[in-house]
């Protein structure tokens, strides 16, 4: 994959018509979001997806906040959950358990959901949508989102190894294009396209490969990157709604309060004289931030 693509997202459409389409390369903002967590490398691929979805996903609506994906289910990978910002801000994590088998997604999820939440900044607007984890990849089960919620007939196609995430949306829009064959048409190109190829070509030789015989327009690249919202703050708030007496306790028993978060390892740490800080009647946190 060129190093001009990594980490950007880039749309196009298709010119007096009613399609329009997106590429995602993740690399360094994929990286920084596995962090220092040893995931296995089923679970890893099947995380950088979910970012890459997270981000295509984001990129069809207008708002200002937070988009997430959550996928909770009864297999061996048992929570992910990845969230991408107006500003192309991402951030994942997940939870696995027992063996774990390089499937479909029944075998490496079984049974659940996914959630897809969108988080306005200001708080007065949150959208979610729950459909059932299904399909035989995840692709699909996104697809199924789309189909269900807005009514969008929407393809993904979307892989990730080690050091890679990437991905293309089509999806038609509402309207009367002049070329009645076309929906049908670049499904059929896209579904030619095979995980070696989406990994290792550039976006320009990608859109070549596939509709080099359509009228294409292609817009600029946007940067994504990898940006984690944690905050000493938030974690200041979150042990004063657990109460003087039982932040105490873990002091006498730990001799400090430490609290790791997950998305970036990040450590936070609170010795007696900070706990006694919070809860004193002259300490005053900070106005919450505006992004959850």
């Amino acid at each position: 994959m060129s190093d001009t693509n990594a980490d950007t997202l880039q749309r196009f459409i298709f010119e007096n018509e009613d399609v329009r389409g997106e590429l995602v390369h993740l690399r360094a903002s994929y990286q920084a979001a596995l962090g220092e967590v040893e995931y296995p490398g089923i679970v890893a691929e099947q995380l950088g997806q979910v970012l890459v979805a997270s981000v295509l996903l984001g990129a069809t609506i207008k708002f200002e906040g937070a988009l997430i994906i959550q996928i909770q289910s009864t297999g061996p990978i048992t929570m992910m959950v990845a969230q991408c910002t107006d500003q192309r801000h991402i951030r994942g994590l997940a939870h696995w358990q027992g063996e774990l088998v390089d499937g479909d997604v029944a075998d490496m999820f079984g049974t659940g959901s996914v959630a897809i939440t969108i988080n306005t900044k200001n708080h007065n607007d949150r959208y979610q949508g729950v459909v059932s984890l299904e399909g035989e990849k995840l692709a699909e089960a996104l697809e199924n989102y789309f189909q269900q919620s807005e009514q969008l007939p929407t393809r993904l196609f979307i892989f990730a190894n080690q050091e890679n995430a990437v991905g293309l949306l089509l999806q038609k829009l509402p309207g009367n294009g002049e070329d009645e064959d076309l929906w049908s048409r670049v499904n059929v190109f896209a579904e030619t396209l095979t995980a070696p190829e989406m990994l290792g070509l550039s976006n320009e030789d990608i859109l070549h490969r596939l509709f080099h015989e359509e009228d294409i327009r292609i817009f600029d690249k946007e940067p994504v990157s990898f940006r984690c919202t944690c905050s000493r703050q938030r974690i200041e708030d979150m042990l004063v709604s657990l109460g003087h007496e039982e932040v105490q306790a873990i002091i006498v028993e730990q001799g400090l309060v430490s609290i790791d978060c997950e998305f970036c390892n990040h450590e936070y740490t609170f010795d007696n004289v900070d706990v006694e800080q919070l809860f004193s009647s002259d300490f005053k946190p900070p106005a919450p931030d505006a992004l959850q």
